[in-house]
């Protein structure tokens, strides 16, 4: 298993469209990939959207993503750096 911890920077948090954008980035790896709030310690596959928005990550919610598989590595630090640049706004 890989992980990285980050911050969700952007203002209006991971809302429908840049959750959308994450899932879409996180469907292209192999692996099972994970996101958690640390704040409430609540976890969601990150590959579904509806999943993913029920952890509330309002900006400066600090995450961590964890992926395990083949591709592990690449898929957590595309999907830390995707949250990193604003996540798509």
């Amino acid at each position: 298993m890989y992980q990285k911890h980050t911050c969700v920077v952007n203002a209006s948090g991971l809302h429908a469209r840049p959750a959308t954008g994450f899932v879409n980035c996180a469907k292209q790896y192999q692996s099972q990939i994970t996101v958690e709030n640390e704040n409430t310690g609540k976890s969601a596959d990150a590959k579904s959207v509806l999943r993913l928005m029920t952890l509330a990550l309002a900006k400066g919610t600090p995450v961590t993503v964890r992926a395990e598989g083949e591709d592990e590595q690449r898929a957590v630090d595309e999907l830390v750096a995707f949250i990193e640049a604003g996540a798509g706004e």
